[in-house]
């Protein structure tokens, strides 16, 4: 068996034709969000993943053996949910609501300027045409956000790449969590809940800014008032 313990993303620093040369491996979602895992690639060697613990590996990233030797992972496809908004009853934004609920439940999303996926769930799939949304049952690759801390690179958005490869440059958690806040408000039926998820992110920003208790006493009054619950900040 040959190990692997090096992932190289998207083949960076590769010339294109050495990674169109490799031979590959696909592996579906349930794989390649281990660290650690065997697999056999196109030209019959076994292989041996020991990657660090939290890696991802996506479609199109490039595993290094210990010989030296590449191999391409391509996204095998699967079962999916691929979830796009109803023009005849809804909007483009009742992705974003659908995107909201689904993160509530941790439920791993692919998020896509014009749909999502996920993986099948019927009940989830009777909540999202509740929602007047179309779900439809796909075979397709399945490339999840990978969250703020997982390591390796995120097949899609900047945000979570930023947040995973370059700490010191300034991306957060509290970034993506505050601007979440702000996707959700409460004119999207959501009341209390959005309150009080935007009143937490406020005393992160309080704090992590170095404003004293006095800046931030008003801060948090003045933040209650305007969604007009005077009394909720003093709650916390």
């Amino acid at each position: 068996m040959l190990t692997v313990s090096k992932l190289l993303s998207q083949g960076q620093g590769l010339a294109k034709v050495l990674v169109q040369r490799a031979p590959t491996i696909e592996l579906d979602w349930d794989v390649r969000q281990k660290s650690r895992f065997a697999a056999t690639d196109s030209s019959g060697r076994e292989l041996g993943v020991f990657l660090p613990r939290g890696t991802l590996v996506r479609g199109g990233d490039v595993l290094v053996a210990e010989d030296g030797s590449l191999i391409r992972v391509v996204a095998a496809p699967q079962p999916v949910l691929r979830i796009t908004a109803c023009a005849e009853h809804g909007s483009p934004f009742d992705l974003t609501r659908a995107a909201y609920h689904l993160g509530n439940r941790h439920v791993p999303i692919e998020l896509r300027p014009d749909h999502l996926k996920i993986e099948p769930d019927h009940v989830l799939a009777d909540m999202l045409r509740a929602m007047h949304l179309i779900v439809s049952e796909q075979h397709d690759a399945f490339e999840p956000e990978g969250g703020a801390y997982a390591q390796g690179h995120g097949g899609h958005g900047h945000a979570h790449e930023h947040g995973v490869h370059d700490p010191a440059h300034g991306h957060s958690a509290h970034d993506h969590a505050h601007g979440h806040s702000h996707d959700h408000d409460a004119p999207h039926g959501h009341g209390d809940h959005a309150h009080d998820h935007g009143h937490s992110q406020g005393h992160a920003h309080a704090h992590s800014h170095g404003h004293d208790d006095h800046e931030h006493h008003d801060h948090d009054h003045d933040h209650g008032h305007a969604h007009g619950h005077a009394h909720h900040p003093y709650k916390h």
